[in-house]
């Protein structure tokens, strides 16, 4: 067993030698301890000091044919290990097993892999990544974070069979020093490539060495990657698909059936009123006269693909299918492919091919990282679904809600409604104004959807963010109190929002009052009085005095209520809080 003990005794032996930082050194006795290498040895096979490309220590196993690459957390937490899958995916593959010799300026530990592997090539079967610390391995695979990051990582497994020459098994694991595992260790999916044919395909590359590919694809190719790779063949898009109900899919289907059922009009006008769609694929090469795409995911077309898909469903059982499926089979539509890109290119492509309406600009940040960080906080915390892609929550099934840990009676929370709940919260009452700006400027969004965020306290955010479903009651009973007086409240939604989550978060008993009521999206009667009570007898006082401020004497009078959606009212009504109760302005981190 390691211990700490163990760990200053290796650093104070080796720090001279060796360098790092004593974290370093639980690597060292990992591998001591779980294979037997001998210290001679496991000092050329750990990496001391930072700078790794997600992977600090490595061990070959020559009777078992394994090759094993390690990274090392002397840490119970899982999120540390986001980085590490971030650098594995996006370079370390790449510099292990393509260009190990490019940079090995920036981490020695590479030149005694890359000497290992290529003497050992011929014996190594499998490849096992291991990531190793301190805490629950079955906790690291519930996370949506890590289960993204793990998938990218996997779809860029060709860079090891490439190496190889052939098929390799691999393997990425996560196990506690005590050695526990996630589950029983899965060989990583074979990338899936698909042979398709590319007419009159165009090239151009981007300024960052990045290639797109445009020709004319068929459209049953499309709907045969989706049907084989199944929903993460969406995962770069922005949203599942908006159903059956939207024009523009019914349009869709319109066209479908009038080409291949009712053979009124030929399927080469399809691609003549389509506007195309765009791919992004780990790699892209010509094979025997077709294309190749290996892991294709689709960036921007969702709503051809999902349609047809329905379309085919519905007329299975039409005779005319059959007869119809030659015409099928040719309708083409434009194709573009990206390849050789980097995440922040791919998701800067994605929002640029999805700004055709309806789509919102919230929409465009559903893929974002700290989006599925939050989807991850709120799964993890309150068992609730952050819906952060549109429509998502509808496609779960009740295994689905069972695997993810979901509540099956619950109400997922909403991106937009979460967003506004977040700037109330910061006092930002005029942001709710221009929502739109809030997405499509850089600088706002990243101070709505700070890191900070993600260590607030969840129960304090549902308590929050449950307000808006009382927020007509509430108006109602502060009318009921004076209607003459308060007949102005109905304009002041968001500000009476903002103050209520205000009294919430100043609740002397808040431990007690999150625990009860910020563990579920329901909206049981206990939490509408308590909402009821600091609306009415601490809300309203403060609304009344506002309207009394020498400041908005004369806007008043002339009933120009526009300064209620202010951010200087609820500064102003803050501060009257904070003399009368001593409030203080809480945010949600």
């Amino acid at each position: 067993m390691i211990t700490d003990r163990l760990i200053d005794q290796a650093f104070s032996d080796l720090r001279r030698a060796c360098g790092g930082v004593r974290e370093d050194y639980f690597g060292l006795l990992y591998l001591e301890n779980e294979y037997n290498v001998v210290r001679e040895r496991a000092v050329n096979c750990v990496a001391f000091g930072g700078n790794d490309y997600g992977i600090d220590g490595f061990h070959f196993d020559r009777d078992q044919r394994n090759l094993y690459l390690f990274q090392f957390k002397y840490s119970k937490s899982v999120g540390l290990f986001k980085q590490s899958l971030q650098r594995l995916k996006d370079i370390g593959l790449q510099r292990i097993f393509a260009e190990p010799n490019k940079d090995t300026a920036k981490n020695q530990l590479l030149l005694q892999l890359s000497a290992c592997i290529n003497e050992n090539r011929a014996l190594i079967d499998q490849v096992c990544i291991r990531f190793v610390f301190l805490g629950d391995p079955e906790e690291a695979e519930r996370s949506p974070v890590l289960e993204r990051l793990r998938e990218d990582l996997e779809n860029r497994r060709f860079l090891v069979d490439e190496f190889f020459g052939r098929e390799v098994r691999l393997v990425i694991e996560y196990r506690s020093a005590s050695g526990r595992v996630g589950g029983p260790p899965t060989a990583a999916p074979t990338a899936r490539s698909f042979s398709v044919e590319l007419d009159s395909l165009l090239e151009i590359a981007g300024p960052g060495g990045e290639q797109m590919k445009v020709g004319f694809i068929r459209l049953v190719d499309l709907v045969q990657m989706r049907r084989q790779i199944g929903p993460r063949f969406f995962d770069r898009n922005i949203r599942y698909g908006l159903g059956e109900g939207e024009a523009v899919n019914r349009a869709i289907g319109r066209a479908l059936r009038r080409i291949v059922i009712d053979a009124v009009e030929s399927p080469d006008v399809f691609a003549f009123n389509h506007n195309g769609i765009t791919l992004y694929a780990e790699r892209f090469e010509k094979r025997d006269g077709k294309y190749v795409l290996v892991s294709p995911r689709l960036l921007n077309g969702a709503q051809t693909v999902t349609t047809t898909a329905s379309f085919l469903e519905s007329a299975k059982e039409d005779r005319r299918l059959d007869d119809g499926r030659d015409r099928l089979d040719a309708i083409r539509l434009m194709c573009r492919v990206i390849t050789q890109a980097d995440d922040q290119f791919v998701t800067s492509v994605t929002i640029n091919n999805n700004r055709q309406n309806p789509v919102e600009p919230w929409n465009l940040h559903a893929n974002d990282l700290i989006q599925v960080e939050l989807q991850e906080k709120f799964q993890t915390d309150l068992s609730i679904f952050y819906e952060r892609q549109d429509n998502a929550f509808d496609q779960l099934s009740t295994e689905d809600l069972d695997e993810y840990g979901i509540k099956e009676d619950g109400k997922p929370i909403h991106l937009l409604k979460l967003t506004q709940t977040f700037l109330l919260t910061d006092g930002l009452i005029s942001r709710l104004s221009e929502m739109r700006r809030v997405f499509e400027d850089e600088k706002m969004y990243s101070q709505v959807f700070r890191r900070g965020r993600l260590q607030a306290d969840s129960r304090h955010v549902l308590l929050c963010y449950k307000v808006q479903f009382r927020l007509r009651k509430l108006t109602k009973e502060i009318e009921q109190k004076g209607q003459n007086k308060y007949w102005f409240v109905s304009r002041a939604r968001n500000l009476l929002w903002a103050l209520v989550c205000q009294g919430l978060l100043n609740e002397k008993n808040l431990e007690e009052v999150a625990e009860k009521h910020g563990t579920s999206i329901s909206v049981p009667a206990d939490y509408s009085e308590l909402v009821t009570r600091i609306a009415t007898t601490r809300v309203r006082v403060l609304l009344s005095e506002l309207l009394t401020d020498k400041d908005y004497a004369d806007k008043v009078a002339e009933e120009n209520l526009s300064f209620l959606r202010t951010d200087r009212a609820f500064e102003k009504s803050m501060a009257l809080a904070y003399k009368r109760w001593g409030w203080v302005h809480k945010k949600l981190q």
